[in-house]
C-alpha cells in the first residue's frame, strides 16, 4: 500500500510503522527496537543534511518527489 506523505513528521511516522511492519524480527517482546531506532536516526539524519534549516517545505518538494 503506498501512503503519500506532505511533511517530515509524516515521513517519519511511515518508515517508523514500515520498519516494524516489515521487520517484526527486530521488535522486542516489550515493543522495544533498537535495530529499528537505528535506522530511524540514521534517515533523520540524511534528511536533515538535505532539508534546508527552518524551511516549511514539504518533504515531497525538498526531495523532489513529484505529487
Amino acid at each position: 500500500m503506498v501512503h503519500q506523505v506532505h511533511t517530515y513528521n509524516e515521513l517519519r511516522q511511515q518508515i517508523h510503522d514500515d520498519l516494524r511492519i516489515q521487520h517484526p524480527e527486530w521488535v522486542q517482546p516489550n515493543g522495544e527496537s533498537p535495530m529499528c531506532d537505528a535506522y530511524e536516526s540514521r534517515f533523520s539524519q540524511l534528511l536533515d543534511a538535505l532539508t534546508p534549516s527552518g524551511s516549511n517545505e514539504s518533504i515531497a518538494s525538498t526531495c523532489g518527489i513529484a505529487n
